[in-house]
Order: structure tokens, then C-alpha cells, then sequence
């Protein structure tokens, strides 16, 4: 399928097929040889009607049936079964959860024992972090060094909450990562054109912006007024911005070239669909 592409990084997201599944991935992420990875688009599931094809909800009204056959090809892209998923349970914290063998399958084979978890990061091979979007920011990170990889869910709430820094920071404590050797890929979401917010929202982030230097990036960047109390936010140069300040170098960071809103066939979007959709999912998962 042709998609509409942004400006990001000079890499770009990388379009891939297994069988009916179209898939991205990002060649930074690749490069470090340690993590495999997905971000999965509508393409190559058995879902229909507004969840047409690849959802991986469970709670949105679609068929459980459809949705575990959605997760059992998605684990033949990783060469292993449902039972390695790890889900996270989305509320818009800035909360992130360190996996285990002990977390293998819940979300997907068995039920989740934990709430408010946006972020998932783990030390042990073969468990697939497991994230959900549809217009909100995927962070995958992969530090080859200490052999660690997490993924975590910005929405503008996450963001203002800087749930890279604190995905950097459960790393550097849990594994003795060092930021400069973690590399990060945003993923697709929403671009600055589409998203329109109100004063609320742009608040937040100039008061943020007023107690964090953020490494020199300005509030014109992020922000754009429109008048009449509407503004456009960029969720992508504001995480580069939270990730700059966390100690991740400018070229371990990819930001994505796909907007969701502009790609509402390609990719679930909240916006375009105004919410009559399913989730699109990141995954990362560890080698052995």
C-alpha cells in the first residue's frame, strides 16, 4: 500500500511482509543486532468491519477469536508463540514495569496481575513487549551494551510526564544501562499538522517547558499557535526533546516518517476515525 510519508529521520520506517502481514521497522533499531522488532500496521490480520485487519484489542468491541489470531501471527514474525507476549495496561501514566519470566503471556494467554503500566522494559530474552497505539508515540529502546530493551506509550500525557527519561532512567537502575549507549526509535503517531489541542493541554507543556532546559530545543518547536486558543502540538519533537535531556545522543534517536492521522488505512488513528477503530501494536523483544 503507498503511504503518505513525513519528514523524520534520513533512515525512515522500513515497510516489510510476512505472508498477508505488512509490517515497519526501524533499520536503527536493526542495526544493533541484539532486539528484533514490529510495529504492525492494519495490513495482514482477520478483523473486520472498523477493526479491519490487524487489532490487537481486546476491550474495543472486536472478536476474541479474531484479536487471538491477530497475536498468533504476529508471534510467527518473531519465530516463537502467543504465550511470549507481555502486555502492557494503558492509562496514560508515567509508570514503567520491569518484566520477567513470570510476566510471559499475560495480556494475551493468561490475565495481567498489574494496573497502570504504560512502559515494560526487560533484561530476559524471548518476551515480546507489547505496546498499543492509535495516534499516541511508541518508544522503543535498546541498549546493546547491557543487552536491555523496553517500549513504552507517550501520549500527551505520558509525555508531559516524560515517560522516556523515567523508561531511561528504570533502565539505567535495573540493568546499569548507560543512556549514551541506549539507541530509541519513535514510531508512527500523529504528526504536528494533525494534532490540534486547546489551552489545557499547551499549557502543560509550557510550564514544563519553563522548569526543564531541554537541551536548548525551544517551545517554538514544540508549539504552535493557531489563535483563538488552538494550538499544534509535535508529541514527536517533544520525546526527542524529554530523550535529549535523559542523556540519549541525537543519533541514537530515529523519529518517525508516517503520521497515523495521514494514514488512517494504513495505521489505526483516534482522530480520523473519530475513535471508531481498533490498536495497532509495538513490539520488542530481547535475543537469546
Amino acid at each position: 500500500m503507498e503511504i503518505i510519508r513525513k519528514k523524520g529521520s534520513a533512515l525512515g520506517l522500513r515497510q516489510n511482509r510476512m505472508g498477508e502481514m505488512e509490517y515497519l521497522t526501524s533499520p536503527l533499531l536493526e542495526g544493533t543486532g541484539v532486539a528484533a522488532h514490529m510495529i504492525s500496521t492494519r495490513l495482514g490480520g482477520v478483523s473486520s468491519g472498523m477493526f479491519a485487519t490487524m487489532n490487537y484489542s481486546y476491550v474495543r468491541g472486536d472478536d476474541k477469536e479474531a484479536v487471538d489470531e491477530n497475536f498468533r501471527r504476529t508471534a510467527r514474525v518473531f519465530g516463537t508463540l502467543p504465550d511470549a507476549f507481555v502486555c502492557s495496561d494503558q492509562t496514560h501514566t508515567a509508570n514503567v514495569r520491569v518484566v520477567t519470566g513470570q510476566d510471559r503471556g499475560k495480556g494475551v494467554v493468561r490475565p495481567k496481575d498489574y494496573r497502570d503500566v504504560d512502559g515494560l522494559v526487560t533484561g530476559e530474552p524471548g518476551l515480546i513487549l507489547s505496546t498499543f497505539y492509535a495516534d499516541c508515540v511508541p518508544l522503543l529502546f535498546v541498549d546493546p551494551k547491557r543487552r536491555a530493551v523496553g517500549c513504552s506509550h507517550a501520549g500527551w500525557r505520558g509525555s508531559v510526564a516524560q515517560i522516556g527519561r523515567v523508561t531511561v532512567e528504570t533502565m539505567t537502575r535495573v540493568f546499569g544501562s548507560d543512556p549514551a549507549d541506549v539507541v530509541v526509535a519513535i514510531g508512527p503517531s500523529i504528526c504536528k499538522e494533525c494534532y490540534e489541542v486547546g489551552e489545557e493541554v499547551a499549557g502543560q507543556f509550557r510550564r514544563l517547558w519553563q522548569t526543564e532546559r531541554f537541551c536548548g530545543m525551544p517551545m517554538a518547536e514544540i508549539l504552535t499557535d493557531k489563535g483563538n486558543g488552538k494550538y499544534l502540538l509535535d508529541l514527536w519533537k517533544a520525546n526527542e526533546a524529554v530523550l535529549l535531556t535523559a542523556g540519549i545522543l541525537p543519533q541514537h534517536i530515529a523519529l518517525p516518517d508516517i503520521c497515523t492521522c495521514h494514514n488512517p488505512a494504513y495505521l489505526f488513528s483516534h482522530r480520523a476515525s473519530k475513535g471508531k477503530r481498533g490498536n495497532f501494536g509495538a513490539f520488542i523483544m530481547l535475543k537469546a
